[in-house]
């Protein structure tokens, strides 16, 4: 006779599990105790998982929604977001260039709102497709690609600027400027 919880091995899942769950709330601590109420929540909902269906996905979304669920009820909270930020400042420290231009990376990625940032997470780091990072996040492959979209543009204006500063004035040859 095979045992139910058997089937749900999540071992090899704990690291994207845990870097998903760090991107999501900012804090190790809070990404730890995520990710050990997905699990829980995904043995206790185990039945619903389907046969031959993917685990990660699965696991993904649960740890998603239970986010979302989070977030809701934290939402009046917003002295939180203020110590993490501030907790963020501290940890970059003045030392090599590579440690500072991840640190700036790190701290744009940081400022993009929750399903941009999500929704990059899942298909660049994770490296789960369109179709199942939209699964994961319960929403269709057009909602993600556009969120995907203006994440990195919205990336692409914190590290050079707003777009109008970089329009530069095209003179063809031969044509003075009237001005």
């Amino acid at each position: 006779m095979s045992d139910p919880s058997r089937d749900l091995d999540v071992v090899g899942l704990l690291g994207p599990l845990r870097r998903y769950a760090l991107s999501l709330t900012r804090d190790p601590q809070d990404a730890e105790d995520l990710v050990h109420d997905a699990l829980v929540r995904a043995i206790e909902r185990q039945d619903r998982f389907r046969k031959g269906g993917n685990l990660r996905s699965w696991l993904m979304s649960i740890l998603h929604n239970r986010f979302i669920d989070e977030a809701r009820r934290k939402r009046a909270d917003r002295a939180r977001d203020a110590a993490i930020d501030l907790h963020a400042e501290a940890a970059v420290s003045g030392g090599q260039d590579e440690a500072t231009r991840l640190a700036d990376v790190r701290r744009s990625f940081m400022m993009l709102p929750d399903e941009q940032r999500a929704a990059l997470h899942l298909v660049t780091v994770e490296g789960l497709s369109y179709n199942e990072a939209a699964d994961a996040l319960g929403i269709p492959v057009g909602t993600l690609v556009s969120r995907l979209s203006r994440a990195r543009a919205r990336l692409r204006e914190i590290e050079d600027g707003p777009i109008d500063a970089q329009v530069v004035p095209f003179r063809a040859r031969g044509v003075h400027d009237a001005s």
